[in-house]
Parts: structure tokens; sequence; C-alpha cells
């Protein structure tokens, strides 16, 4: 770590030009990152002792069964328990035990709740032997008087010794899958699938930003930050990354959607083999789109980590201010369109693949909205940064206008939308977009709750997207893109639609599924996106935490503990899988990988934010004063009304 740590802040000191005043920002489209500063170099064969050996963990597993002779028995009957000995052989380190004991390098592999031998891996989990305890005193408990304890007093115990069992299985798969770089942690895997052949596991052994999100906040809430801080650093350095396809470079500031550490020979020397991180920015990715959310969540991830370890250095870095910067302006470029929303293309997001959601998707515009408020909070204030800061705020409350107004519908919206009138050509149109009613389908008439309501999951001209779309609408409670009364009205929606966006597994990643011919026109006939599959209303398990992230901010956690519960009953039994087919979440899913990562995550993150409330605050944000006034004076100013006149020097959008 110490090693790596100083390369970063050598590259982050040794460019003045690059990382300079804002003039010498816009220069930044000639130099390009060299490979060389995140290689780690190491030896081959028989004196690899004495060199680096990074990323060669080898894991010692045990399975431990545990039956009750009462009741049922505890998480299915089985509880796994994998111990670990670390076999990474640094040229500092005299011995793999030394190493384990360096402060900042070794703690992050061990639990505060394990003891293994570093060296042999032959001893067994203090906690795994704990379990055995307090197993043997309940039924001695139960033995002693023949029945059992009142007030089912026993049965909670039960349960309550099944859910730590569930929750230490997940911590283990969890660093099971952490991915090393030189030493030191930088990310975990999408998924460690052992079912998975190797010819068949496509870009699932890959670090992505996305799927890396939910673990990171893992780490941060039971305190382990390095890995936090390594992928933060590391994934910004892929940032600057030549990237291109077909000979086009998209905008300077994308960030990759995932990364690799890759063994490769040295050059010039046979003996010896280095890694590198090799990115994919899209271009190898199935159908070739940029990840768009990438860099929004990386920015929440940023934030999040400096709350929680308290420390800021980080985000005041000179090369991590410029990072934030390059997104920002990516993200606020000039373009020919009228709207405040992020343009975008189908599949640039956590729906990756082809599902009608190109143009203006709610996800996008929940994180941007996110996105926008962390690095508001974040970027140091400096003459350079002004205008940014301003083109910032303007968005911010235009964006937030728009989705409130134009997004958000229930059933009195629902009626509105009923009687519009169409084709109105004029400045104080009230069906701006030209909406056609006959666009209201069916099963929302039928589905609509008479009280709640959701923001739509897209609006184009002459296009309203009616699905309910899960991560979009929670997101936008974290973030405050939705008022409190839509805040609450959307959890009273998921409460009053509990049978079709929870069922037997949560969370549906959108409700309904497009069928027959809607199905073959909008996703290309995808075998893969079948009704009720993957992203056309599978059910994930991962939006555990989005879910009780926003439940927490609203004060009614009830509601996410309840989902929480209901995963509990199968997840584990089915190698927490990657989502769940048809409509009640009763298969898993026909591709699904198991042992999927951040589902895993998923879940570890909203026990420990329902078991600690306060802890959401890392993730929360809210409108300042300052956003709250401007707002208001854009609703008064009833821009149904405003005239034409000169151009203002002063950036408007249409809200």
């Amino acid at each position: 770590m110490a090693t790596s740590e100083a390369v970063l802040q050598v590259l982050g000191g040794s460019l003045p030009s690059l990382f300079g005043s804002d003039h010498s920002f816009r220069e930044l489209g000639s130099p390009r990152t060299s490979r060389s500063f995140i290689r780690c170099r190491k030896k081959r064969g028989p004196k690899y002792v004495n060199f680096i050996n990074c990323s060669n963990t080898s894991y010692h597993a045990i399975k431990v069964n545990h039956f009750l002779s009462t009741r049922r028995p505890l998480h299915g009957g089985i509880a796994h328990s994998y111990l670990r000995s670390v076999n990474c052989k640094c040229q500092q380190a005299d011995s793999a035990s030394s190493t384990a004991s360096e402060k900042g390098n070794g703690s992050w592999y061990v639990d505060n709740g394990q003891s293994f031998d570093s060296i042999h891996g032959n001893t067994q989990s203090v906690l795994q032997f704990d379990i055995v305890r307090e197993l043997k005193v309940g039924q001695e408990d139960f033995q002693s008087n023949g029945s059992l304890p009142p007030n089912g007093l026993a049965e909670d115990a039960l349960n309550k010794t099944a859910e730590n069992s569930i929750e230490d299985e997940a911590w283990e798969l969890l660093r099971e899958s952490m991915v090393y770089y030189c030493g030191s942690p930088v990310g975990t895997i999408a998924a460690k699938d052992p079912t998975s052949s190797t010819t068949n596991v496509l870009n699932y052994d890959q670090v992505f930003i996305r799927d890396f999100i939910p673990s990171g906040i893992a780490f941060l809430l039971k305190g382990e930050y390095e890995i936090v801080r390594n992928f933060i650093l590391h994934t910004l350095q892929l940032q600057s990354w030549e990237k291109t396809m077909d000979c086009h470079s998209p905008g300077q500031g994308l960030m990759p959607a995932s990364f690799k550490v890759r063994t490769v020979p040295l050059d010039g020397d046979d003996s010896a083999t280095e890694e590198v991180l090799d990115p994919d920015f899209g271009e190898a990715a199935i159908g070739r789109v940029a990840p768009v959310d990438s860099g929004l969540w990386w920015i929440i991830l940023l934030r999040a980590y400096g709350k929680s370890s308290g420390d800021l250095s980080v985000q005041e870095r000179i090369d991590v201010q410029t990072g934030i910067k390059m997104i920002l302006r990516l993200c606020l470029a000039d373009g020919f369109d009228m709207f405040p929303t992020l343009l975008v293309t189908d599949g640039s997001c956590m729906i990756d693949r082809r599902m009608g959601i190109h143009g203006h998707p709610l996800e996008i515009q929940s994180l941007f909205h996110s996105a926008l408020l962390c690095a508001r909070e974040m970027l140091a204030p400096e003459d350079g940064s002004a205008d940014l800061i301003r083109a910032l705020n303007n968005r911010l409350v235009a964006l937030s206008f728009h989705i409130r107004e134009y997004y958000w519908i229930d059933m009195k919206k629902l009626n509105e939308i009923y009687r519009y009138q169409t084709e109105e050509y004029s400045y104080d149109a009230v069906n701006k977009f030209n909406i056609y009613p006959d666009q209201i389908s069916p099963w929302l008439v039928d589905w609509m709750p008479s009280k709640g309501g959701y923001l739509i999951g897209n609006l184009q001209p002459a296009h309203m997207d009616f699905r309910f779309f899960s991560l979009g609408n929670l997101w936008s409670i974290v973030c405050s893109l939705t008022t409190d009364d839509q805040s609450h009205a959307i959890l009273d929606l998921i409460e009053a639609k509990w049978t079709d966006l929870v069922a037997d597994m949560p969370f549906k990643i959108c409700y309904p599924a497009l069928e027959g011919q809607e199905w073959k026109i909008i996703t290309g006939c995808d075998p893969k996106n079948t009704p009720w599959s993957y992203h056309n209303g599978g059910s994930w398990p991962t939006l555990l935490w989005q879910l009780a992230v926003a439940c927490i901010k609203m004060n009614r956690p009830e509601i996410a503990a309840k989902a929480v519960e209901v995963a509990e009953k199968r997840i584990s039994r089915d190698k927490w899988p990657e989502y769940y087919d048809t409509k009640k979440a009763r298969f898993i899913g026909k591709q699904a990988r198991l042992f999927q990562t951040w589902s895993i995550a998923g879940y570890l993150v909203a026990k420990r934010l329902l078991a600690n409330p306060s802890s959401a605050n890392i993730l929360i944000t809210k409108e300042d004063s300052e956003l709250l006034n401007a707002f208001s004076c854009a609703i008064s100013s009833n821009p149904r009304r405003k005239k034409r006149g000169p151009k203002s020097s002063q950036k408007t959008y249409i809200v």
C-alpha cells in the first residue's frame, strides 16, 4: 500500500501543468496517462520470495453443520465459515505474519470476530465457536424444564442466531470477492460463481464501478476504509486514459465501466511479470455502451468516504478535485437538448441492455442530481471553479423543478393527463410535451393506488414511460430530488403494491414487464430480458440497500426491515443469486450468477443501516436554503408564461 500510495502522490504532484489552474485544465486534451505509473512488477521463478507476489490469496473453506434438536435447523442446517490465510510475500516483509500485523496493511484481512493462523490457516473462527456455544446453551435451557421459555423468547433467540449466521456468511463471501493490486485491496469482483465455467465467465471477474458501490459502503460502515480509498484513487487514474472505439474518442471525464487486474510479462525481462489495471470504458462491453452512471457513482462514493472516515485529504487532493471537475464538465457540456435532464442512450446505467430507456431515464437523473449536490459540497472554493459552481447551481434548480413537475404521477395527475388537450402551439401550453392521453395503459389505471405516487421512468416529446423504475425512485428520495410529500407517496405506493414489487424476493427493478409485441420491438427479442426476467421485471436483491437508505431518510425503516426479513428466508439458501425471475420472484434467474457480490453487499449494507440508522447520513443529501429559495423563485415566476426576449448572459433551461 505504501508503494502504490507514494506513486499516486508523486503523480499528483509531478504534473503541475495538468492539475494546476483552470486554464491548464482546459489544455488536458493532449497528454495521455501512461500505464507505467500503475504497474506492479514481480519476478518469476525460484527467487519469487524476494519480490512482490500480488493478488495471490488462498482460501481454506470449512463447512460446519449446526443442527438444533428443537424447532428448525439453523440457517438451512449449514453455516459456512471461510478461513483464510494470506500468501503474499512482499519484499519489505520478513514473513507473512509481519505483513498481516503491519498497521494499515493487513488489517482489512481480519474480521473483529474472527481469529486465524496466518501461516497454516488451520484455526477455526472464534465467532464460529460462539455460535456453537450459544446453541448449546439454548438447548440446555429447553431441556432444563422440558418446555420452551414463555412469550416466544426461544423462537426469537433462534431467529436472531440465524440472522447473525447469514450476516457472518455474507461478510466472509464479500471478503472472498476482494481483488488485490500490488498487495493492496482495490475492489470486489462482480461475482465468484463456482458453477460458472472459465469460458462462460464473461466480465463477471472484473471490478465494476457501479457494482462496487454497495461493497464500498459496506466496508465504510464496518470501519474498513483502505479498500475504498484505493478504489477511488486507482479508478481516478484510469479516468484520463486514452479510450477509443473505431477511431472515435469520447469526452474526457468518462469513468470506466469496469477494470481487471492482469498479470503480463515485463518487456525486456523474461524472468519477471508486472500487474496492470486494464479498464473497459464500454469499448468491449456487450452493446458497446459507455457507462454514464460510473462517474456519478464515483462522486457519491467519494463523499461517503470522507463523511464516514473523516479523512477529507482525499477529496482535497489536486488530482481528485480535477477528476470531479472533469466529470461535471462532461455532464454540464452544452448540447442540442432543451431540457436540464441528461440525454443518454439505452443501456448506459444499471439497466445495461436495450430496454427502451434511451432519452432521459429517471435513474440517470436521480444519480445526476445526487452527484451535483455531492460535488458542490466537495469542490474547493477557488477562482477557477466559480463558473463551474454557478452552472452547477443553475442546473440543480432547473433539474429539480423539471423532475418534480413533469415526472411525477399519481391518481390526480393521471386524471389530468387523461383530459389533456393536444397540439398546443403556444408558450403557455399545459401539455408541453404533447402527450397523447391514449398512451395511458390499462394496467396503470388499475394499478395506481388512491394513496401514493411515483416518478415515471422517462419523458420525451410525445412519450411518457409509465413504468415504475425502482432505483430511480428510491435514489430520488435519498438525494432529495423529490419533495417530502412525494417521497412519502413513493413509500406509500411500495407498501400498497408490496405483492408486485417485493413478493417472494425484493426488489423489482421495474414494473411491469414488457411482454408480447412490445417486448419484441423494444428489446429486439432479447432472450435474456424475457418478461419478468433480468432487467425486464426481474427482482434484484442488491436494491435492498437503496430501499433501506430511502426508508431511513423518511423515518419509515420498518418498510426496509420487512423487505430484509423476506430476503433472509431464502437468499442464503439460494446462494446469493444476481436476480430472480417470474412475476412473484419464485425462481432464481435463468442466467443469474450465484454468489453475486452486490447481492451480498446490498444485504449487508441494509442490515448495517437498519442497525444504526444515523450512519445513512453518509449517503443522504438535502437541499440547502439557497437552493430552496431559488426553487421557490422558479415556481413563483410561473415558467409557463415567460415571454421571449433577448438572450441573457446567464444560461437558462426550459423547466
